[in-house]
């Protein structure tokens, strides 16, 4: 029977650990890689007393890939599972994951896995959520992950999909979403400035708009409720401040 390993970045989640732990029970390795926590969420993981759970400590550094890839140098299992601390695994699909990893027939590295976002108590089904496919169970020595931020783990071989689906619970009050919103618009804006990427001015004005009017109206987003308006109505504001970041990042080597 293969091993499985499980890794969980963290940072300030003493709200979400515990459920997403009681999640993963079920696995032979649980990797805690913490950027440093200043509340309560180490402290949560300890109480669990179990020996199958590591916790290591390493700073973020706007990097995500280097945190992910971090956590697979300490996993000892032949396949290793990515969830983040705010995500949950069902029981159905925890039993589709235990059939393939110790399926002799399997001849995939690794597989995507349906995620779903349940916001403030509603699911979402429609406009930018209608179908996230992440790649988060995969062979630990088969790739690695590129990105400093919307990371993807880059893996040699062949990829299928499992038919169960991921529940995830982002965002528990409109606060914090903005704040990540700032957070990862900052680091998006620094990678694409690194790479010498440019934007246009007409990309800044018009392609937030462009997006929330695909996903709100031709992804049927509408159908979500308010949560489906405000979801997608910020995901097109993070859309806009990603190019105008990288706008000024621009505009400021201009002047100097």
């Amino acid at each position: 029977m293969d091993k499985i390993s499980v890794i969980i970045l963290t940072k300030n989640e003493e709200k979400n650990i515990i459920d997403c732990i009681e999640s993963i029970k079920w696995v032979d390795e649980i990797i805690i890689i913490d950027d440093y926590s200043s509340d309560r969420t180490c402290d949560l993981v300890k109480s669990f007393k179990d020996q199958k759970i590591l916790i290591y400590e390493k700073r973020l550094e706007n990097d995500f890939s280097a945190q992910r890839n971090f956590g697979l140098s300490k996993a000892s299992g032949e396949w290793v599972l990515f969830i983040d601390a705010d995500e949950r695994v069902t029981p159905a699909l925890t039993g589709e994951i235990m059939a393939i990893i110790n399926d002799p027939l399997n001849k995939n590295a690794g597989f995507y896995i349906k995620r779903t976002d349940v916001i403030w108590g509603k699911k979402l089904r429609y406009g930018e959520f209608k179908d996230i496919w992440l790649l988060r169970l995969g062979l630990k020595n088969k790739g690695e992950w590129r990105g400093k931020i919307h990371e993807k783990w880059n893996i040699k071989k062949k990829a299928g999909k499992l038919r169960n689906e991921l529940i995830h619970y982002p965002h528990p009050n409109l606060e914090e979403f903005l704040n990540e919103i700032n957070l990862y618009t900052d680091i998006r804006a620094e990678e694409i400035y690194q790479k010498k990427q440019k934007v246009r001015w007409w990309s800044v004005l018009f392609y937030p708009s462009f997006k929330f009017l695909l996903n709100y109206v031709c992804k049927l987003g509408f159908l979500d409720g308010i949560e489906g308006f405000i979801t997608n109505a910020l995901m097109s504001f993070h859309s806009f401040l990603v190019r105008g970041k990288l706008w000024l990042l621009w505009d400021k080597k201009r002047k100097y």
